[in-house]
C-alpha cells in the first residue's frame, strides 16, 4: 500500500471512492480537482490517496478550518472502496492526515462519520469521541413539487447570476447567517475574499438555480444550488439574515430553487441538516424530502504541532 500526494488524474477514482454506497452525495471528479488547487493558503488543504497495486482505493482531504475565531482545528474526511475496507487503508489515510494537521498546529480533529456501526467503532476505537449529529434527505424531482409560495408585498426573487458583478451582497446574507449554524465550531469570522474562493467560484455551484429573495430591493435570504451537470443537485446552504426570519423566505427560495432545477432537467435532488436544526427540517419535509442516510461528527485531541 501507498499513501501518496492526490494529482488531477486521481479525481475520477477519488470523486467515486467518495460516493460508493452514498447515493446521497452530489461531489463530482471536477470540484476535487478544483478544490485542491483553489483554497485559500491558510486552510492548508490538502488530499491524499491510497494505492492497492498501483489502484486508487482510498482518499482523504484535509485541512485547517477558517472562518471561525477558534484556533487550531482541523477536518480529515474521507472513504474506502467497499471491496477494499479492513485492510488498513482508511488507518495509513487517516496518519497522514494527523501528520499534515499537527504540523500546521492543529490539535482538535473534527471528522464526519457514516452512522453505521462499523464506521463508528472505528473512530471510537481511534481516541475520537461523539459529537453531532445530521441527516440526509433526498426527493425525486420528477414527482409533483408543491407549487412556490407567493411572495409578500416589498419581497422580490431573483437567482445569484444577477449578482455576477458584485456578489458582496449575498456573502453578506451567508455570513449573518452561518452565526447561527448548529455545530460545534461558531463560524463568527467570516472573510470576503475567502468567501469568493472556497464558494463563489466553486464549479459546481449552479447560480441560475441559487435562488435569492429580497426584502425592499437587498438580499435576506437564498438557497444555495450545487449540481453535477447532469441530472444531480444538492441544496448546498440556505441562509436568512437574522433580522428577517419568521416570513417564510427561507421556504420561498428553497422551493423557488427547487422549481428551477427541475425545468432545468434535474431529477433528483439531495440535502443536509443538523439534528438540531428543526426549521429547517420542516421546511424538508414540507419539499416532500425523506431521510435517506445520517452522519456523525467525531473529534480526537491531537498532539502539540511539531
Amino acid at each position: 500500500m501507498t499513501i501518496r500526494d492526490f494529482r488531477p488524474a486521481d479525481a475520477v477514482a477519488a470523486a467515486a471512492i467518495h460516493r460508493a454506497g452514498r447515493s446521497h452525495l452530489v461531489l463530482g471528479a471536477e470540484v476535487f480537482t478544483w478544490l485542491a488547487a483553489n483554497l485559500p493558503a491558510d486552510q492548508h488543504y490538502r488530499t491524499f490517496v491510497a494505492e492497492l497495486d498501483g489502484e486508487v482505493v482510498g482518499c482523504i482531504r484535509c485541512g485547517v478550518v477558517t472562518g471561525t475565531t477558534a484556533r487550531g482545528v482541523g477536518f480529515a474526511n474521507g472513504s474506502v472502496r467497499p471491496e477494499s475496507r479492513r485492510r488498513g487503508v482508511f488507518t495509513a489515510l487517516l496518519a497522514a492526515a494527523e501528520r499534515h494537521l499537527t504540523a500546521q498546529g492543529v490539535t482538535e480533529l473534527h471528522c464526519w462519520v457514516d452512522e453505521v456501526p462499523d464506521a463508528l467503532a472505528f473512530a471510537a476505537n481511534r481516541g475520537f469521541r461523539q459529537g453531532s449529529l445530521a441527516h440526509f434527505s433526498g426527493r425525486d424531482l420528477t414527482a409533483p413539487l408543491p407549487p412556490v409560495p407567493a411572495p409578500a408585498p416589498g419581497i422580490e426573487l431573483r437567482t445569484a447570476a444577477d449578482y455576477l458583478d458584485d456578489p458582496f451582497p449575498l456573502f453578506v446574507v451567508e455570513a449573518d447567517a452561518a452565526r447561527d449554524e448548529p455545530g460545534e465550531i461558531a463560524q463568527d469570522a467570516a472573510d470576503y475574499d475567502s468567501w469568493l474562493t472556497e464558494v463563489w467560484s466553486r464549479p459546481d455551484l449552479d447560480r441560475a438555480l441559487t435562488s435569492v429573495v429580497l426584502a425592499d430591493g437587498e438580499p435576506v435570504a437564498f438557497s444555495a444550488a450545487q449540481t453535477d451537470g447532469e441530472s444531480r443537485y444538492w441544496s448546498a446552504f440556505t441562509a436568512c439574515r437574522r433580522s428577517h426570519r419568521g416570513q417564510g423566505l427561507s421556504k420561498l427560495a428553497k422551493t423557488d430553487s427547487l422549481h428551477r432545477a427541475r425545468a432545468a432537467g434535474y431529477t433528483e435532488a439531495f440535502t443536509s441538516n443538523d439534528d438540531t436544526n428543526a426549521p429547517m427540517l420542516a421546511i424538508n419535509a414540507w419539499l416532500g424530502y425523506e431521510r435517506c442516510a445520517s452522519e456523525r461528527k467525531f473529534i480526537k485531541q491531537l498532539p502539540g504541532a511539531r
